[in-house]
């Protein structure tokens, strides 16, 4: 008989060790809830916040358009619409002269002069005054 007690009090303080450890996991697995809980609650709050600040931005967009397209209606002096026109004709005029070259199948082409790099402040000679 003393076995089968010695045995019901070894069970009993199984049982109160399994009840104290599945009381700690569910403490732990409620605590894991709240977190990820808060986790998407703030993580909602940050869509949020992104989703206006894009809004913002493509309406701050959107009105820069509306503006340029306003300034593109303005007309422009007739003087510096013929300098445009000569200029877009003249850029028109030396395309096939130019192609080969931003294809990468030539130099530059003939007639058009490198431009040398020159010192930008050269010093003076030893003796020399300067101007």
């Amino acid at each position: 008989m003393s076995s089968y007690l010695a045995q019901e009090v070894q069970l009993a303080k199984r049982h109160e060790d399994i009840l104290a450890r599945r009381s700690a996991l569910l403490q732990q697995m409620e605590s894991h809830l709240g977190d990820k809980e808060a986790a998407k609650t703030w993580q909602m709050q940050e869509a949020d916040a992104a989703h206006k600040r894009n809004v913002a931005l493509l309406n701050d967009v959107e009105a820069a358009g509306r503006k340029l397209q306003s300034r593109e209606h303005l007309l422009l002096p007739p003087d510096i619409v013929k300098l445009e026109t000569l200029y877009w004709a003249k850029v028109e005029e030396s395309i096939p002269q130019w192609e080969p070259f931003f294809l990468g199948r030539t130099q530059t082409p003939v007639g058009i002069r490198k431009i040398k790099p020159t010192k930008q402040n050269p010093s003076p000679r030893k003796g020399s005054v300067p101007r």
